[in-house]
């Protein structure tokens, strides 16, 4: 009895080998998935920049504004008459600073400690 119960055991063993490691086994099936789910989360993000590219291209094919825009900002171009202020991002973040100096009527009386 007891080496029937361990035959059974073995043949039980054997039956399961192939759905957990096998060709189609439970374990591919897990790495397959996975890849499905980064391949998808990618055409995701191709999707939305496809999205993207096709609202600039029907923007640039009706109107003159998205051209005038481009030309202006990426090839420095202006209109006749027109005078062009280049403005760096490096005086912005100056300008921008909170420590500016107070003009000399504003300033505190130094103390006397």
């Amino acid at each position: 009895m007891r080496w029937l119960t361990v035959g059974l055991f073995v043949l039980i063993a054997l039956l399961q080998y192939p759905l957990w490691f096998g060709k189609g086994g439970w374990l591919k099936v897990w790495e397959y998935d996975r890849q499905l789910q980064q391949h998808k989360e990618i055409t995701r993000q191709l999707e939305l920049r496809n999205a993207g590219l096709d609202a600039e291209v029907r923007d640039l094919k009706t109107g003159y504004e998205a051209i005038e825009e481009r030309a202006r900002f990426e090839l420095g171009m202006v209109k006749p008459g027109e005078i062009f202020i280049p403005i760096s991002e490096k005086n912005q973040e100056v300008g921008s600073s909170s420590a500016t100096p107070l003009p000399p009527s504003q300033e505190r009386p130094p103390s006397g400690r």
